[in-house]
């Protein structure tokens, strides 16, 4: 495919990340000035990883299944965009804490809805040799729209328009920014969904190379051994946190396992295929360089599920000398953290046009790991460095780290995965991002407690450690780097 074809086809991640961009961003201060304590943030932002728990294998599961006179994937991620703009809109206005957390539950659900099926069409869309090239052109875009949306409440405050929050409000620049992230979403996903085509089913089964086919678990007896370690390993969990009195995601993990148990004992009970079976025996069938690429996922955003939520704070503790939400320096250091974010992300987007002469010379397995370790230095010079300009140079690492995250693990993933079941798959590969996320939002808070005295800075030295793992088990993947980063682009 052409430059041109790859960019209309990419486009509309310039939309998607604009919706998570903003909050990113901007959700832990206006839950903080709408009353909420550093403490219990981390838990209004389960919204996230709860909707694409269970939306995205469910929307990939069925997007794989249709085809219609609008095509394959187009509807659901059309659908999604039209209802998260809607939130877009409405989360700002909201002048109660349980109001803005149900627009951000809301927000996340629909771009859960967006996000999956939108990524498996830029697979179905490219051919193998092309597919690296493509998802980093898509976190091209993606970090552009993350620029603009992380910058936005910055660059209204600089053109006078108040930035002034008092308690139970939010500031006129963050809620204009908002109105702008919604026309933008809407506007690029209807520009990559009206100038290109979709494949039908049969002629992208044609389209299949050397996908490492994923294998029948031999149902129903040994899903229903691992139906009773699940459900084991749910009652203990669930009686260790009781005992423990821990945070309320980890109740949820432990009631995952729990109920994961119990949907495999009834799915081999089932003789009809449906998305319930199907779901689970994809999860239990899943290649061994899924199962990899599983485990690097949860590294990875164990750490950015840490810099998402506690950058803002950390930055204004460390940078700004504020001691809390609702002061001017506060404002300072969160509306700083945004630059960051967004600085970053334009690193980001240009180094994702370096990135394949890495992948060509060193393969994505190899060139992944790098970019995580020099991500992981880079969040580590932020705890040491107290200039605020300074954390400009902090950046670079992010930035390798954050372009490496967003695009060669879906390259990797596509060229293991036949076209028929490239939907349902990306919606279970979504799951592993969920998961650390949970994980973050129980534990995280306490180690912060036992480890630094609550000194939120420390998550960074956490995501680094986080980092650091993915990158040492990356390189069990199946690399086909060899054959994905050929064609345009």
């Amino acid at each position: 495919m052409s430059a041109w074809q790859v960019c209309s086809i990419c486009i509309g991640a310039f939309g998607i990340q604009f919706g998570f961009a903003l909050p990113q961003a901007n959700a832990t201060r206006i839950f903080q000035n709408l009353g909420a304590t550093l403490d219990n943030v981390p838990l209004y932002w389960l919204a996230g990883p709860i909707t694409g728990l269970i939306i995205q294998p469910l929307v990939g599961y069925y997007s794989d299944r249709t085809w219609t006179g609008s095509g394959r994937r187009r509807p659901y991620f059309l659908l999604g965009a039209a209802l998260a703009a809607g939130t877009l809109f409405a989360l700002p206005n909201a002048t109660t804490l349980w109001v803005s957390v149900l627009m951000l539950w809301l927000l996340d659900s629909s771009l859960n809805l967006t996000m999956g099926p939108f990524r498996a069409f830029v697979a179905d869309q490219l051919p193998a040799e092309q597919r690296a090239s493509g998802y980093l052109a898509y976190m091209s875009f993606a970090s552009v729209g993350a620029v603009i949306g992380s910058l936005l409440p910055w660059t209204f405050a600089h053109f006078n328009v108040s930035s002034y929050a008092p308690a139970g409000a939010v500031s006129d620049a963050v809620t204009y920014a908002f109105y702008v992230g919604a026309t933008l979403l809407l506007g690029a996903v209807c520009w990559s969904a009206l100038r290109t085509r979709e494949y039908p089913p049969e002629i992208l089964e044609q389209f299949d190379g050397a996908a490492e086919e994923l294998k029948a678990p031999g149902f129903p007896a040994r899903t229903r051994r691992h139906a009773w370690i699940w459900f084991g390993l749910g009652i203990v969990g669930l009686l260790v946190v009781w005992v423990a009195d821990a945070r309320g995601a980890l109740y949820v993990l432990a009631g995952a396992a729990l109920m994961y148990g119990v949907f495999l004992r009834l799915a081999s009970s089932l003789k009809k295929e449906n998305a319930f079976t199907t779901i689970l025996t994809e999860m239990e069938s899943m290649s061994i360089s899924m199962r990899w690429l599983a485990l690097v996922q949860f590294f990875s955003w164990f750490g950015l599920f840490a810099i998402f939520v506690y950058t803002a704070p950390a930055v204004a503790k460390l940078h700004f000398g504020a001691n809390g939400p609702g002061t001017a320096a506060f404002e300072a250091g969160a509306n700083w953290a945004g630059v960051l974010f967004a600085t970053y992300n334009l690193l980001a987007a240009l180094i994702a046009l370096i990135i394949p002469y890495f992948v060509r010379r060193f393969g994505m397995a190899l060139t992944h790991r790098m970019n995580l370790w020099l991500g992981s230095t880079g969040l580590l010079s932020m705890f040491w460095i107290r200039e605020s300009e300074w954390l400009l140079v902090s950046m670079i690492g992010l930035g390798f780290a954050w372009a490496s995250i967003i695009a060669l693990p879906y390259a990797m993933l596509a060229n293991n995965l036949p076209s028929r079941k490239m939907g349902v798959n990306f919606g279970i590969f979504n799951i592993f991002i969920v998961i650390p996320q949970l994980l973050a939002v129980g534990v995280m808070a306490s180690l912060l407690d036992i480890c630094a005295d609550g000194d939120p800075s420390f998550a960074l030295i956490i995501a680094a450690a986080g980092w650091f793992l993915a990158g040492l088990v990356v390189l069990r993947v199946r690399d086909t780097a060899a054959a994905s980063v050929g064609g345009t682009l």
